[in-house]
């Protein structure tokens, strides 16, 4: 199964951690990212990035939008044996480094 399918699969039954940094980073300015719009943009989301080698767990860029079309990128990775999704970090991508939300420039 690949790893947005487990990722999404995990998030829809509510088995996800936000780690501290992502909380962090989720409320850094007066425009928070929500818990429910980093939901929204994972479970609508696609993977831009592969983090192949990225340990304990192998991890990913999604972009998705919010159901408003807020564009966010998150983070993540997933644990096969604790069945699970680690949301590492997550922001709302800034126009003048990536091309559409989807290639860097």
């Amino acid at each position: 199964m690949k790893l947005l399918e487990n990722l999404k699969k995990s998030i829809s039954r509510s088995r996800y951690n936000i780690s501290l940094h992502a909380k962090n980073e989720m409320s850094l300015k007066e425009d928070d990212i929500s818990e429910k719009e980093l939901i929204e943009s994972i479970l609508g989301g696609e993977v831009i990035e592969n983090y192949t080698d990225d340990k304990p767990f192998p991890s990913c860029l999604v972009f998705g939008r919010t159901d408003e079309g807020r564009p966010i990128h998150v983070v993540c990775a997933y644990s096969k044996e604790d069945d699970v999704a680690i949301i590492i970090t997550t922001y709302e991508p800034d126009v003048i480094r990536w091309i559409d939300y989807r290639r860097r420039v």
